[in-house]
């Protein structure tokens, strides 16, 4: 008899991103959680970081207050970051089948780094792509808040992305919504000003339909 092949493993790759102060971690951390109380392999992650190279770039990009970079050179490190995080961590997960729930991936960069550091964001698209070898998530939710309440949510003292004005953050919120427009089958934006319960459930809901589409629950 002619050996057959098992089916490819359902996976799930979902990203949560948005400007400083939306609750992203909070959110990532509520869906892996309901995610696990359903029975399914959950694995997540941050971008950049998430691996040893990784650690040490978001070190530079996010703590290096001295550190004096052109954006050209912010970029590419994100980009460096995300390829190992893509190789060591993420393709991995998605082989075995889990679903993946990163905090940030592409988009950030694109968001980031061109729409509101003036970098070209096609540019920005090309190379991401090469750097992640193509991978893309299924889901990306961008959770969405005015700057100067988003501004008022951050726990901490500011990074060193953080730390830059209210002008810069309010084209990134710009560039957010202009590329969930460009990309309306994979990415959604999410209203953010809600409780983190409230905001959980809009985002359990969507992902929960991704899943349910794949037949994973």
């Amino acid at each position: 008899m002619p050996v057959q092949t098992p089916p490819p493993r359902r996976s799930l790759f979902v990203s949560l991103d948005g400007i400083d102060g939306t609750g992203k971690s909070t959110q990532l951390g509520l869906l892996a959680e309901r995610l696990g109380k359903l029975g399914l392999a959950v694995t997540t992650c941050s971008d950049p970081g998430g691996t040893e190279i990784g650690g040490k770039l978001r070190e530079i990009l996010l703590y290096g207050r001295q550190t004096q970079m052109s954006m050209r050179a912010e970029s590419l490190m994100f980009m460096a970051s995300r390829a190992e995080l893509v190789e060591r961590i993420i393709r991995p997960a998605i082989v075995r089948g889990e679903v993946v729930i990163s905090d940030r991936f592409l988009l950030a960069n694109v968001v980031y780094q061109g729409h509101a550091g003036g970098l070209d964001p096609s540019d920005l698209w090309t190379i991401g792509r090469f750097s992640t070898g193509g991978l893309e998530p299924d889901l990306t939710l961008v959770l969405d808040l005015p700057v100067d309440v988003a501004r008022t949510r951050r726990k901490g003292a500011a990074d060193r992305m953080e730390s830059r004005g209210d002008w810069y953050f309010q084209r990134v919120r710009d560039g957010f919504l202009f590329e969930a427009q460009n990309w309306p089958d994979t990415t959604l934006v999410l209203d953010a000003s809600g409780t983190p319960e409230l905001v959980h459930e809009a985002v359990f809901e969507r992902v929960l339909e991704r899943l349910a589409a794949r037949g994973m629950v």
